[in-house]
């Protein structure tokens, strides 16, 4: 609970308000880095706030406040009154407290061991852990290791009977090599993100890590360059998480389609007469909204405008079928949409986003995919991204490649990259992996003002037959 009563600033904004909600949030971040054997960074921040919201004449606006007394509560709600007051007559549509549900609950993230009693020194031994591990040549001429803690606690209240209680316990960690000889250096890394706790700290975890990718980063220094052609290629989970955020979650954010977003993230290729008849990919791809998933980065209960967050089908056996667009994207456009209103912090206001964004597992093995395979490629670990504003046309990189000849695994290359346009792309999708991983990012950036956000992936290996690919620079 926070540590004042929201309901007397409620009920002073219900004077000139139809409807009023207040957003509490408090966050602790702690973060610890290290490099080459030496602490780097041992930060701990604090963000606390409230946001106030206001529904007048149809239309939703937005005070923030880190004054969280009764009379600075108070005051953002007559900051909101104000501008939305004056907004009020340019809005695009109407709405009302319809548009905000009225719901009670509480979710708290799986941790088994708590992050508030876990040692930070612990953290720290695991980080020098994987960067002595690291330290096996000469050649590996940068090891680093940093990990971020994140407890968040929000809760949300209004003037229709909601209060929502969510808490979360939240994991960012990368263990990264770098190999160098001469103008030549190759860079191999392991990230592990989702809501976790201490669990996810064993010091002989991380050295294990720190020994595969320092090992990988000089097997890829001495690598030959990786070829270029027209050939099938196999992307592993922690590759699939870029390709799925990039050419479908945005793509498919409603305010994105709606044009909310040119200023800044861009536009869309989908257009709204799309849902229910593009065919996005073959008949293997099905896409959920899962903001449910265990341990996923953006599992929640609710939402920031209070919707329940349910899993749901964005694409389903190829067929585009749901946008990711919050109850007001939802109106606007009479298209379906998901539990998705999310806020990156106390002073910003919600806006469409995704949130945990999986591709469902199918029934090949990677054995299978790899033995269908007569010339190809394996690649793994995104490097570099680069898409249009469209969401259609994107080229992306790899640290990690390795040849398929005959069915078989060959040799490793380096600077693997691959090109394609999304729903050409997705149609080329010819095996689907039984078994999925799943990754998170706490930077996916969006909105004006920006919010940064974290998001969350979980995907098989996949096959895409007949791609473009190419080597960078030797």
């Amino acid at each position: 609970m926070p540590h004042f009563d929201p309901q007397p600033a409620l009920r002073h904004a219900l004077q000139a308000a139809q409807w009023a909600g207040l957003r509490y949030s408090r966050e602790s971040t702690q973060t610890r880095a290290v490099r080459n054997d030496a602490p780097e960074k041992n930060d701990t921040t604090l963000e606390e706030g409230a946001m106030c919201e206001v529904l007048i004449d149809g239309h939703f606006g937005y005070a923030a406040t880190a004054d969280l007394s009764n009379a600075g509560l108070q005051r953002a709600f007559d900051q909101a009154i104000t501008t939305t007051r004056a907004t009020a007559g340019h809005k695009v549509h109407p709405f009302t407290d319809a548009h905000r549900a009225a719901v009670q609950g509480v979710y708290q993230s799986p941790a088994q061991k708590p992050l508030a009693t876990t040692p930070l020194a612990l953290i720290t031994d695991c980080l020098l852990a994987a960067s002595k591990a690291m330290a096996i040549g000469d050649k590996v001429v940068n090891r680093s290791a940093h990990a971020a803690v994140i407890q968040t606690h929000i809760d949300y209240y209004s003037t229709n009977g909601t209060h929502t209680t969510q808490r979360f316990d939240m994991v960012d960690i990368t263990v990264a090599a770098t190999a160098a000889e001469g103008m030549q250096s190759q860079t191999r890394t392991w990230t592990h993100t989702g809501q976790f706790g201490g669990e996810v700290f064993d010091v002989a975890a991380f050295a294990q890590q720190g020994l595969r990718v320092a090992t990988e980063a000089l097997e890829l220094l001495a690598a030959p360059n990786c070829p270029s052609g027209t050939m099938d290629l196999i992307l592993m989970p922690d590759q699939m998480m870029l390709q799925i955020h990039e050419s479908i979650g945005h793509p498919l954010e409603l305010d994105r389609i709606l044009g909310d977003e040119r200023n800044y993230a861009g536009w869309s290729f989908v257009q709204p007469t799309d849902f229910g008849t593009l065919r996005y990919g073959s008949p293997l791809m099905h896409v959920t909204f899962d903001p449910t998933k265990q341990n996923a980065m953006a599992s929640y209960a609710f939402d920031d405008g209070g919707s329940p967050a349910r899993r749901e089908f964005l694409i389903e056996g190829g067929v585009l079928k749901r946008g990711l667009g919050s109850v007001e994207s939802q109106e606007r456009t009479g298209l379906p949409g998901v539990a998705n209103f999310r806020s990156s912090s106390w002073n910003r206001a919600p806006i469409d986003r995704m949130a945990n964004v999986n591709l469902e597992p199918g029934t090949s093995s990677l054995d299978d995919m790899i033995a269908s395979v007569e010339d190809g490629i394996l690649m793994s670990t995104n490097r570099s991204w680069s898409i249009d504003d469209y969401r259609n046309k994107f080229q992306f990189g790899c640290e990690h490649g390795r040849l398929i000849k005959n069915g078989k695994l060959a040799g490793v290359v380096r600077n693997p990259n691959y090109r394609g346009v999304t729903v050409d792309f997705w149609n080329r999708l010819g095996a689907v992996g039984k078994d999925e991983a799943t990754y998170g990012t706490l930077f996916c950036g969006k909105g004006e003002p920006s919010q940064v956000i974290r998001v969350g992936h979980s995907s098989p290996a996949c096959l895409f037959r007949g791609v473009e690919v190419f080597g960078g620079q030797s």
